[in-house]
């Protein structure tokens, strides 16, 4: 199963099941109605900012996206079946990949955090967009060095270490110098 085009497909439905205009969307998201029609069509990979902009206008948890089934109790995600991915672009208008999500227990219903280990592919890129969303954000470094642009300051993670911070603030999370990494991040959203 492609999980980047059930997302497009997703947002789409439940627009539509909720008699939301493409344009009403993105007035109250603030995205241009372009970028919502390339991201409905599978044509951009957004990033995560403007899908939490699109789930709290829709009235749902970011994970609805990426939902599969609806189980209430435990949930357990065995090391093996974190292979479907997601990919986010880093700029969704350029359609730029640079991580690749596993997330981990979507099965799991009405959860309020999501957990994903992501691949942070190796790039040349340095044109970072900080970006802003409400909610908190945890992430471990898993392989490699992460740089983290935090509103005005930037800090360096290395193996093993972590931040968690108030994802209000504007912020990029990308390897250092360019190479690739591992991160294991938490991301909570009220909705």
């Amino acid at each position: 199963m492609d999980t980047n085009k059930i997302v497009g497909e997703k947002i789409k439905s439940l627009r539509e099941g909720q008699s939301i205009s493409i344009e009403q969307l993105s007035e109250r998201s603030g995205l241009a109605v372009e970028q919502i029609e390339r991201i409905e069509n599978n044509i951009d990979l957004p990033s995560l900012a403007p899908l939490i902009k699109i789930a709290r206008v829709l009235g749902v948890r970011l994970g609805t996206f990426l939902d599969d089934q609806d189980e209430s109790g435990p949930v357990i995600c065995r090391k093996m079946e974190a292979t479907d991915t997601i990919s986010f672009s880093n700029n969704a208008i350029q359609s730029r990949k640079h991580m690749a999500y596993h997330s981990l227990c979507k099965s799991k219903a009405d959860r309020h955090m999501e957990p994903f280990i992501i691949d942070v592919a190796a790039t040349g890129d340095s044109d970072f967009v900080l970006s802003s969303h409400e909610g908190e954000e945890f992430i471990m470094v898993m392989e490699g060095t992460m740089e983290i642009s935090y509103g005005k300051y930037t800090y360096l993670l290395e193996e093993g270490d972590s931040i968690y911070y108030d994802s209000i603030v504007p912020h990029h999370v990308h390897a250092y110098e360019g190479q690739a990494a591992k991160i294991l991040a938490v991301i909570y959203t009220p909705i």
